[in-house]
């Protein structure tokens, strides 16, 4: 009895610091979070900062802080103000736009086959823009203050991008130390095992921000320039909407696509080919080739785990979770293979 409670008591006051701990940090773990991927990203970076500063790892956890938060402050600052006049824009612009009948290009009326059908399809969007006019135009005028309230409220992104920051040159400086402490713990619960476990993690980190995160800004600036290029509407606006729909294994010709009917139905016929060959051709080479040679390469995960990890993650636990889900995934497949290895080896 006496050492029940020896060791219960201990694991007891434990469990419940830790209970507290959580409560008073949990407003904190989304900076913390997107902080440790930044620093994750871009350490070789700092190491060579580092050394270029004569090993003084304060002023170069600075540097390297003062450089990450203008290369991510400015630009927001930027599509934020450009997003926001294009959602303005389109809002004021919509019942003009339902009032409008799409033009029917002429090689329509020629397409063997599909060459009616296509033109019967125009003929019943009348009642399609009625239904639209009538039923959500009202709405979205309704909400649309709502709506760019949001988009233009920079006050809460600039309170998780300050801290985010704050947390970044704090880990720059002390993670290795942390790092260090964190292995010398684990290790005493896990075993030697926690090595397989830290190198999954790393490999499926590493293969989200190259496969994922990258292509995705990739696919969204080429994009862009075809949008800019064919003279469409907001075209920042669809940019974002194109980073964030790749996210989604093939998902960036949900956008393209749309906007390429857009302009053919409004008789821009050049520009709606043009589009559709820049988006066939060039933003969706990304997407089918470079992705998944990209995670492929860094780690023996399989693409699809990846692809559900990166979905359940980000329905989960919102953008940060398009890290944590394939990263949870990866070390459930490492426990999983050595839970395979130990049953083959006895």
């Amino acid at each position: 009895m006496e050492a029940i409670t020896r060791y219960f008591a201990p694991g007891l006051l434990l469990g419940g610091l830790l209970a507290l701990a959580y409560l008073v940090l949990q407003h904190f773990l989304v900076p913390v979070g997107w902080a440790t991927i930044l620093v994750y990203s871009s350490w070789p970076l700092f190491l060579r900062v580092e050394r270029l500063l004569g090993n003084k790892t304060s002023w170069a956890a600075l540097a390297m802080t003062l450089g990450l938060a203008a290369t991510i402050i400015v630009p927001l600052i930027w599509i934020s103000a450009l997003s926001q006049k294009e959602v303005a824009a389109f809002f004021r612009n919509l019942p003009l736009w339902l009032e409008q009948k799409p033009e029917v290009p002429p090689f329509v009326s020629r397409i063997p086959y599909l060459g009616p059908e296509l033109l019967n399809l125009f003929d019943q969007s009348d009642d399609l823009r009625g239904l639209l006019k009538e039923r959500v135009a009202p709405w979205l005028r309704q909400f649309s203050g709502e709506i760019l309230s949001i988009v233009s409220d920079v006050g809460v992104i600039a309170a998780q991008l300050g801290l985010t920051l704050l947390t970044t040159f704090f880990l720059y400086r002390d993670g290795r130390h942390a790092v260090g402490q964190i292995r010398q713990v684990l290790t005493q619960a896990v075993g030697e095992r926690l090595k397989d476990y830290f190198g999954a993690a790393q490999a499926t980190t590493k293969a989200v921000v190259y496969g994922i995160v990258l292509t995705a800004l990739a696919q969204g600036a080429l994009a862009g320039l075809g949008y800019w290029a064919t003279g469409i509407g907001a075209p920042v606006l669809l940019s974002i909407l194109t980073m964030f729909f790749a996210l989604i294994p093939f998902g960036t010709p949900l956008v393209w696509v749309s906007a390429s009917i857009w302009l053919l139905a409004n008789g821009q016929h050049w520009a709606g080919i043009s589009l559709a060959l820049w988006g066939s051709l060039v933003v969706s080479w990304v997407d089918n080739i470079v992705r998944p040679l990209v995670i492929s390469g860094a780690t023996r995960i399989p693409f699809l785990l990846v692809f559900f990890g990166v979905l359940g993650g980000l329905a989960r636990f919102g953008l940060i979770g398009l890290f944590l889900g394939p990263v949870i995934l990866a070390l459930s497949l490492t426990v999983w293979r050595e839970w395979l290895g130990k049953r083959a080896s006895s």
